[in-house]
This record gives C-alpha cells, structure tokens and sequence, in this order.
C-alpha cells in the first residue's frame, strides 16, 4: 500500500478556497493487496459451493499472485474436479485491512470473472459490524452470464431509495432493510453497455468509482476502458480530484450523472446507517443467488453439478486488478 499527501498545485491551492477537496491517501497496486488485505478462509456467509483458501494456500496453488506487469490476480480453480462432500471449488476472498468513512475509491479493474455457476463481487461492508450495522455497499455484483452489473446497499431498518434520483441506471428495488425481501437490498441495474461479465472483458475492463459522502450519500460510477468519457482523474492518478463541493453538491464537475445514486436523506439518514468500511473482493459459485437464477440463465444442469464437474468452465472466472485508489477528504 502506497500512502502519501502530495503537495497542493497552485490551481489546487486557488480552488481549494471555494470547493472542498479529497486527496489521494491510499493506492493499492500488486504487492499492496499481499501486504495490505487479507484472506477470509471460513465457510461462505451465502451458502455457495466455495472453498476459499488462506493466503498461503491461495499462492501455493496459484490462485493468487502479482504478474509481470504488476497486476494483481485472485482466481477459482480451473483444474480439477471436486468431490461432491467437498466444501465447494477453491477460491479467494480478501478484505481490506483499512476501513474508510467518507471517500472516493476509483477500482481500475482489468478482467472480471465469468460464467456459469460465478458470483463475483466487489463490495464493502462496515469494519466494526456486526452485519448489517454500519451498512452494505456493493459496487460490482453478479451472477452467470448477467450483462448488467447490479449496485446496491443493504442495511438496518428505515433506509429506502425512493425517486426522483439523478442517475443514468434503473432502480430495481427500493427498500434497503436487509430484513426484508430475503435481503434482496436497495440495488440499481447499470444502463452503460460492457458494465458486467463477458461484454466487460471483452472491452478491455473498466473503472468504477465510490463516491460516499455524509451529506449527499452514496453515488457509483461506471466507464468502460477505452470510453471517451472517462474523466482524465480517474483514468490517471490525481492528487486532487474536484469531487465534492463546499456545499456538498455532485457532481464532480465534469462526470455527468452516475450510474447509481443512494442520495441519503430523511428516508435514509447517513449516522445510523452507515460507518467506516473494509473492502472486499470474492467469487463464489451458487448459492443464496446465483444457485436461485441458475436455472434461468442458460446453463447446462444444476448449479452445484456444473461447478463441481467442469473445471475447464472457470478457465476466465478471475479478478485482475490494476489498481485501486481511495481519496478521504482533506
């Protein structure tokens, strides 16, 4: 983990007067996530067909490891059949060992896992817990061969989403009790193309951006690599990106609206549900989810048959990260 406050440039130092700033605290870049995360190796809160290792088995077994050009990779076995008293397919879950409160997180992600049976997710969840105290926000979640991605927070009773809200994604749900509707949450559908899977891949990744504010709420952002759009500070580290202002007004500037907009508010006040949270990444197979859709997705058997027979199938089930960035306010 690389930690620093770099010097304020003269424009930075002129705005700063009339627009509150976030400066670059944290970036995790290759070895930062061996040093500065760690490996979850318990049995799956959501009941899937997973089996994830320890760090020294996740790297004994090549499941994780920093590559040539310094990006980081968590990986599902993709060689060998699992009996079906086995716990599930081998994979990885590593949490951040930092917990961040009002931020900005910009995820440079290259590859995602795919298909089948997969139910990857990159999220946050409160440090001090227990959950759902101190709130749920997921910023990539899906399952099988899904397009879209989902965002969504899941948290303790009198928290809903209702509209008019400005973003560019569609609310699927409104209510973000995760008592209710078998903790189905508050999520939103993204409406960029490439935003999820396969089509995600294909197009080189992506960035997804956090934004988390005590005033405004939560707000996620979506560019696909070689989008046009991309706002120079996210597809370049920047010391200084104008995110919020003095008022505590989005957005940030030139970034249009998001593709999911939590704006918290007297339906959903940001003290009681929401505190300093850890960030995680995992992939797990069937379960509470992706074991429910399977069978509308296109998929051949059962869920639990096709992870624990088909090995060659989770071939591109796995994360490559380029890089995370996390901005707290100054």
């Amino acid at each position: 983990m690389r930690t620093g406050l770099a010097a304020l440039s003269f424009t930075s130092l002129l705005t700063l007067c009339v627009r509150a700033h976030f400066v670059l605290t944290d970036t995790y870049i290759g070895h930062d996530f061996l040093q500065s995360w760690s490996w979850f190796s318990g049995d799956d809160p959501t009941h899937g067909r997973v089996n994830y290792l320890s760090q020294a088995d996740s790297l004994s077994n090549n499941l994780s490891y920093v590559t040539d050009t310094n990006t980081f990779v968590m990986r599902a076995d993709s060689q060998s059949v699992v009996s079906p008293n086995a716990r599930g397919r081998n994979s990885v879950r590593i949490s951040s060992q930092k917990a961040y409160d009002e931020a900005v997180v910009v995820l440079d992600l290259k590859h995602m896992p795919e298909g089948c049976g997969t139910w990857p997710a990159f999220w946050s969840l409160s440090q001090q817990g227990p959950w759902p105290q101190g709130g749920e926000i997921d910023i990539i979640e899906g399952v099988n061969q899904n397009k879209e991605n989902l965002a969504s927070l899941h948290t303790t009773p009198n928290c809903a989403m209702f509209p008019p809200r400005a973003m560019t994604g569609t609310a699927t749900s409104t209510n973000c009790d995760a008592s209710v509707n078998f903790n189905q949450g508050c999520g939103v559908s993204f409406a960029k193309p490439a935003s999820y899977g396969t089509d995600f891949n294909n197009a080189g990744g992506g960035y997804y951006v956090l934004v988390r504010s005590k005033t405004d709420g939560v707000r996620v952002y979506f560019w696909s690599r070689y989008d046009p759009a991309v706002p120079p500070e996210v597809r370049s580290p920047s010391p200084y990106p104008d995110v919020l202002s003095a008022e505590g007004m989005y957005p940030t500037l030139f970034w249009g609206e998001p593709e999911a907009d939590f704006p918290l508010n007297d339906q959903c006040d940001y003290a009681s549900h929401f505190n300093a949270h850890s960030f995680v990444f995992d992939l797990t197979f069937c379960g509470d989810w992706a074991g429910s859709d399977y069978p509308n997705t296109g998929c051949p058997g059962t869920c639990d048959d096709f992870v624990m027979n088909n090995p060659q199938a989770f071939t591109n089930a796995y994360w490559e990260v380029n890089s995370i960035r996390v901005y707290t306010p100054m």
